[in-house]
């Protein structure tokens, strides 16, 4: 079993602020990853906050700046659309991170993950925005052995903060990341059995108010929107339409659902060894390590964010694991006991993967009680569709 400590991240003061600093991390979003079925219906919606300086992570008795408005016209319905965009603007998401593993129903154990409460103090690095913290969470599923995985894990938030433009163009800089860390590890391998691994990887990165989520694999990343499960990832498989025609077009192909023949996934770092996959430097194949990238500016509405690996998604739906997690967390509040609580119940529902959960909180506080909204109309049933109803239950 790999345990790691739940912790409870806090920065510096939101109220360090410098007009004369760089460019800030973006707080007007939207999803920059197309997607499929009702997930490709769905990635059109925009985040609609105001573009204010992203807050730190803080504690409770920190100040929180208000936003300016242009007068546009004094009336009631002006005043309460400002209301309401300060109130968002306003949030200060106080993170809480838990986490949990087990080996599952495997002969090894192949999955790892990562929390980091502030990644450039992590490497001793000073590049912060007006003493802003970044965040790092991310989860790997290896495949073939432990050897990609764990080479990702310990690689790829250095790579990132050893970057030239983090944290100004922080997509850019963990897309070239990804990449940089997957040719890393083919030249780093000497021996056939660690070239032979590869791993799936999903990262999220919260900066202020920004949560960005990077996706190559299938491990998935959802967040609990006052109770609606809200899917940051996408399933990176070869059944998915999208995927198989970019496969396709770089001379790929998809056999019983496996990529070539010969692998589950369509985007992962390592698996160097399988022909025509992949090439270094400008070497192009079926099989990326680029992944897909979802930003999102977080409002209060926005609870928890779990990552799992694919053995998690094998047994819970997104909704069914966020319902699971809003019941657990109202009854105790503990992030890493849910954590705890998911994985043993992905056991009891007969998973045979390995089991990975990370949550991240954004509130102190446990999710709110959802109060259900009575229709304003009775329903009920006209006498010809009550005899119908007999009709049939009768026979």
């Amino acid at each position: 079993m790999c345990v790691q400590d739940a912790e409870e991240m806090e920065g510096p003061d939101s109220d360090k602020k410098n007009s004369d600093s760089p460019k800030s991390w973006p707080l007007h979003c939207e999803l920059l990853d197309s997607r499929t079925g009702n997930w490709e219906e769905g990635a059109d919606e925009k985040s609609k906050s105001d573009s204010q300086p992203p807050s730190a992570i803080g504690t409770s008795n920190q100040s929180i700046l208000m936003s300016s408005f242009p007068i546009e016209s004094i009336s009631e319905e002006t005043i309460s659309s400002e209301k309401k965009h300060n109130i968002e603007s306003n949030f200060v998401p106080k993170l809480r991170s838990g986490d949990w593993s087990d080996i599952g129903g495997r002969n090894y154990m192949e999955d790892t993950h990562i929390c980091i409460g502030d990644l450039a103090e992590k490497f001793g690095c000073s590049k912060l925005l007006d003493g802003e913290a970044v965040s790092f969470f991310g989860v790997f599923d290896g495949h073939g052995g432990k050897d990609a995985s764990h080479f990702v894990r310990d690689h790829l938030p250095r790579v990132i903060v050893e970057d030239a433009d983090f944290p100004l163009e922080l997509e850019k800089v963990v897309v070239r990341s990804f990449r940089e860390t997957d040719v890393a590890f083919a030249e780093s391998c000497s021996v056939e059995s660690g070239l032979s691994s590869g791993t799936t990887a999903l990262t999220a990165m919260i900066f202020g108010r920004s949560l960005l989520v990077a996706n190559a694999g299938d491990c998935r990343a959802v967040l609990s929107r006052r109770g609606i499960a809200v899917e940051m990832s996408r399933d990176h498989r070869p059944c998915c339409k999208m995927e198989r025609k970019r496969i396709e077009s770089l001379g790929g192909f998809v056999i019983d659902d496996y990529l070539n023949g010969q692998l589950g996934v369509t985007r992962a770092l390592g698996d160097w060894h399988l022909e025509g996959m992949k090439g270094k430097g400008e070497g192009i194949g079926p099989l990326s390590s680029e992944p897909e990238l979802n930003l999102r500016t977080l409002v209060k509405e926005d609870e928890f964010l779990i990552i799992g690996s694919d053995g998690i998604w094998d047994v819970f739906s997104s909704q069914n694991a966020v319902d699971f997690a809003r019941r657990r967390l109202q009854e105790h509040n503990d992030v890493k006991l849910c954590c705890k609580q998911i994985v043993e119940e992905a056991m009891r529902r007969k998973a045979d993967d390995n089991l990975t959960v990370v949550i991240v909180s954004f509130h102190l506080e446990p999710p709110p009680q959802l109060v259900v909204q009575r229709s304003k109309f009775r329903r009920s049933i006209s006498a010809e569709g009550l005899q119908n109803l007999k009709c049939i239950l009768e026979g």
